[in-house]
């Protein structure tokens, strides 16, 4: 038991003052038997303060340390630090959040959120009073990282990741790298295209021998944890030689004689491609791959190209991590049928479509055998639907400076085209307010609408027709002509994403994976060793998706490279003696395998896998024989704290 406990409550520089009475809270512990000096700081994460604290453990001698201030999550680790540079076991610490538990959750009541902070600086000091003093769990690391996703984001984390010495596995379940950005031309707030980005990427990754690229691939299942994950990826045959490229005259024959024609989904159903195929020349692999679903195995292709092989088998490996990775990107928004008439009018098409449209379209915009002279941009459609109840309420970001930048492309594409944008106001955030300059600039014309009035398409005859109430001439009724409606769709989750559920990443409420914190800890889960990046987490362009990718990297790295790592020793304990094997523990556990069946003295019971265990709690109050306790939060400590906390 501790019996000099030294406590320090934090002003945060009136974050916490302005509404708590610091000195009162001070003066609250300062005459407890175990409370050995009690004091408050402006600042306690300030380095003069936390010099003093150290001074104040080492001339005390104090067995323990508590710091009232602000959330775990910023300071927890800065004071166990403290602790320990004072030669006190880091785990005789104890954090008090008394300032969103206390003076931001009770700004309107100062007195209340005083008397609150006093009673959770005493559970504090009662929890402290009870810790034992522990040391991190080591377990070893490889300094491998899969990569799940080859688009340039999952390329970007690989490059990165291997020009710090770590082995990559890239696994992307295409047959063909890039992911989105492969489908666009021009890329905005850039000269570069996405191909050319696409290739440049792709022939980085060639460079460096500790990448290993899986296409055609899919992890199937996942063991272990941080450190030490084992994976099995199931790989697809391409049925075509691995060594054949687009280069032999031979794969264009296979192509041009194969009478199978699929919907090419790469344009966005625009066109039609062939059983076998590739989206575009530059495309990489550069080997061509078979639609196996849609092949009739009729043999065309064989006659003319050595490179068919029909022999090729699936493959199942077992690769091994110590990290995961998760960059899969996302989908469009597909409008449903109707929706401002897609799917009934011919000329309704979405934003991606468009940009296919103008890479398929040389020196005139053609769609459906009409020239096209009138573009309309209908905005936030699929984003910002506040009015529908399983609507997508975020704003996808991109979508505005994406429609944009098109109908700059376009004018400059094709000179006569007027470009129409209607809209619920533009966000074209940072830089990309130039193309938004340069939109007006070029004599675009810009209507704008309130959710609860929304534009109506109409089509009589060959002509369709927008009408939109236009807030920006004050509710006027404009009725426009237009060759091709254009929805400017938003960004949504992976619709078939698998690796979610097989890796147990939480999503949030906009169905996107979650972090842990935006800010704080931006790119880890809370499955321990998993990383997201890229737009999986959310709607972002280009580059921010290769800054979340860059992100993942380093953190990965940073907890790979030393070849060991440090663990959190407050997780759950077994009691073998009291313990009857009745498996309700590892039925509520979220952790795949921390808990297990070991043999003891002739009886089966729990056990724990300290590698995987994360402390919580979800095993213990089902434990019929209250054989389950976690560390540092024990019964007698619980017990302690609810003991201060109710004290009048």
């Amino acid at each position: 038991m501790k019996k000099r406990i030294g406590v320090y409550v934090c002003h945060c520089g009136g974050n916490i003052s302005d509404y708590v009475d610091v000195e009162k809270v001070k003066n609250s512990v300062a005459g407890k038997e175990i409370v050995l000096l009690s004091k408050e700081t402006m600042f306690a994460c300030a380095d003069s303060s936390q010099q003093e604290m150290v001074d104040d453990i080492k001339e005390n001698k104090l067995d323990a340390l508590v710091v009232a201030s602000c959330s775990p999550k910023l300071h927890l680790q800065t004071f166990r630090g403290v602790a320990e540079r004072a030669g006190l076991n880091p785990y005789n610490y104890t954090h008090v959040n008394i300032r969103e538990q206390g003076s931001w959750a009770h700004s309107d009541d100062k007195q209340g959120a005083t008397e609150k902070a006093i009673q959770l600086v005493k559970a504090g000091i009662a929890n402290v009073y009870e810790t034992e003093s522990l040391e991190p769990i080591k377990i070893s690391a490889l300094n491998t990282v899969a990569v799940v996703g080859a688009g340039v984001g999952g390329m970007r984390s690989a490059i990165e990741l291997a020009d710090m010495g770590t082995d990559v596995y890239l696994i992307e379940r295409e047959f063909f790298v890039g992911g989105r950005v492969a489908q666009w031309g021009e890329l905005m707030m850039s000269e570069e295209t996405g191909q050319s980005l696409v290739t440049r990427l792709y022939e980085e990754v060639k460079k460096r021998k500790n990448i290993t690229l899986f296409t055609g691939a899919e992890i199937i299942e996942k063991k272990g944890s941080i450190g030490d994950f084992s994976i099995r990826v199931k790989i697809k045959p391409r049925y075509v030689d691995n060594n054949c490229d687009c280069d032999n005259p031979n794969v264009q024959k296979a192509i041009d004689v194969c009478p199978e024609e699929v919907v090419d989904k790469f344009n966005f159903g625009l066109t039609k491609r062939k059983a076998i195929y590739k989206n575009f020349s530059s495309e990489f692999p550069r080997t061509p791959a078979i639609d196996i679903e849609h092949c009739t195995r009729c043999g065309e292709c064989e006659k003319v190209c050595d490179c068919i092989d029909f022999n090729q088998k699936e493959e199942i490996l077992t690769l091994k991590a110590g990290h995961l990775i998760t960059n899969t990107g996302f989908d469009p928004y597909e409008p449903s049928k109707g929706e401002y008439g897609y799917k009934e009018m011919d000329n309704v098409i979405t934003l991606q479509q468009l940009k296919r449209l103008v890479e398929l379209n040389d020196d005139t915009l053609v769609f459906n055998g009409k020239e096209i002279k009138r573009i309309a941009y209908i905005y936030c459609v699929g984003s910002r639907e506040t009015n529908k109840e399983d609507g997508n309420k975020y704003c996808s970001r991109y979508c505005c400076t994406s429609a944009l930048h098109s109908g700059i492309i376009i004018k400059n594409k094709y000179k006569d085209i007027v470009n129409i944008h209607v809209h619920r106001g533009i966000r074209t955030y940072g830089k990309q307010e130039l193309i938004y300059e340069d939109s007006g600039k070029q004599g675009d014309l810009h209507l704008q609408f309130f959710l609860d009035n929304i534009p109506t398409v109409e089509k009589s005859g060959d002509k369709i027709t927008l009408k939109v109430n236009d807030i920006l001439t004050k509710g006027r009724l404009i009725e426009t002509d237009v060759d091709l409606v254009v929805l400017v769709t938003g960004m949504i989750p992976r619709k078939d994403n698998a690796i979610g559920g097989l890796l147990k990443i939480p999503k949030g409420r906009d169905k996107f994976f979650n972090e842990i914190h935006m800010k704080l800890r931006p790119v880890e889960t809370v499955i321990e060793g998993v990383l997201i990046a890229g737009a999986c987490q959310g709607p972002k362009n280009i580059i921010e998706s290769l800054n979340s990718s860059l992100a993942a990297a380093a953190r990965a790295h940073s907890v790979l490279s030393e070849g060991e790592l440090s663990l959190e020793p407050k997780i759950a304990r077994i009691n073998k003696d009291t313990c009857n094997w009745c498996d309700l523990c590892t039925e509520v556990c979220p952790y795949d395998g921390a808990i297990f069946k070991v043999d003891h003295e002739g009886r089966q019971v729990a056990d724990i896998n300290e590698a995987i265990c994360k402390g919580c709690g979800m095993c213990t109050p089902v434990c019929p024989a209250d054989a389950i306790d976690i560390i540092g939060f024990n019964n007698s400590e619980i017990e302690g704290m609810i003991d201060a906390l109710v004290e009048v």
